[in-house]
């Protein structure tokens, strides 16, 4: 584990030493911590951060909260099922998106911390459909393999 002493003394633990990544511009970053942040967002249900040495923009792949999004998408004129919302709303992913920014800042994340290229995934990260383990914990190899075509697409059109 990776951990940072308090002022107070007590120890906070940030993450896992293996989950860490640098990003090109030389910044180290926690995955674990800044999906324990976007979380914060409500239309945030489970959330991914990939990165990689290759590249300077965090991608974020996010389950949302259904009735959440269903909310933003009737409060911004479209309409379709979860699952078009997820995959076609382009008005709704960059509102969630920069609810997303939003909850960030407030988090106290860095500019490089900050997700810049996110996609919507109806299904749930689930034990059975192997992204996630017993103990209910991202098997981070698995999720990146089985959307690295999506990662790959969303940073050419980051903002």
């Amino acid at each position: 584990d990776v951990g940072v002493w308090l002022p107070d003394g007590r120890l906070k633990i940030i993450d896992r030493k293996k989950n860490i990544f640098k990003l090109s511009q030389g910044e180290y970053v926690a995955p674990e911590k800044i999906e324990l942040v976007i979380k914060g967002s409500v239309y945030v249900n489970q959330p991914f951060v990939y990165g990689d040495s290759l590249h300077s923009v965090l991608v974020g792949i996010v389950v949302p909260e259904e009735a959440e999004l269903k909310t933003l998408a009737a409060s911004l004129g479209v309409a379709g099922s979860f699952e078009e919302l997820c995959a076609n709303a382009k008005v709704v992913v960059d509102a969630v998106q920069k609810d997303i920014v939003a909850v960030s800042k407030k988090g106290g994340l860095y500019g490089f911390e900050t997700v810049r290229a996110l996609s919507l995934h109806p299904e749930p990260f689930t034990v059975e459909n192997d992204l996630m383990t017993p103990t209910f914990k991202l098997k981070r190899n698995e999720v990146k393999k089985a959307f690295l075509k999506e990662i790959d697409a969303r940073r050419s059109v980051s903002w």
